[in-house]
């Protein structure tokens, strides 16, 4: 990864934030995920982005994403099933708990929203006993993310994707004479 980050068009990335996205991809790598060894154009969240699903499978699912922006970098990581986690995130760093209880992303209810009241766009669920409604479009995103807290970014992303334990090889059968 840091040989694609030294190239010029990348300069506007600082130090910091380099050490952080080389530290992410190293662990995500060791995890099975990786971005392909690409920095992709950014669209409308930054100017590019490293987009990481996992290696080895034909699924072409999102699992984390980094923007590349002026001056910072923003962690977007997509989660499912957030009320089966719900005791982990409630017990997790202020940085972490922030994400799901705080209002970047609340649900405005928008246009999309279909008369029955529901909504492909919405992830609802419940921590501290608080029914909580965010817009999938803006979920989980971790604003300048930094190396001291990437154990608990990395916590949190194994809690919902749990490393996947090999079967132990079977043990061959005696041979008889």
């Amino acid at each position: 990864m840091i040989p694609l980050l030294n190239d010029p068009q990348f300069n506007y990335v600082s130090p910091a934030d380099r050490a952080f996205v080389q530290a992410f991809d190293d662990a995500l790598t060791r995890l099975g995920y990786g971005c392909g060894g690409a920095i992709g154009e950014g669209y409308c969240w930054g100017r590019h982005m490293l987009i990481y699903r996992k290696l080895g499978v034909k699924s072409q699912n999102v699992y984390a994403r980094i923007y590349l922006r002026e001056g910072d970098i923003v962690l977007r990581l997509f989660l499912n099933g957030i009320d089966k986690h719900a005791a982990f995130i409630e017990h997790a760093p202020a940085h972490i708990t922030e994400v799901f209880t705080g209002p970047f992303g609340d649900c405005q209810h928008c246009h999309n929203q279909k008369a029955d009241g529901s909504c492909l766009f919405r992830k609802s669920y419940t921590l501290g006993g608080r029914l909580i409604e965010k817009c999938n479009g803006n979920t989980f995103w971790f604003f300048q993310p930094t190396l001291a807290c990437l154990p608990d970014y990395l916590a949190l992303f194994t809690a919902f994707y749990p490393p996947r334990r090999r079967k132990p090889a079977k043990a061959a059968a005696p041979l008889s004479d």
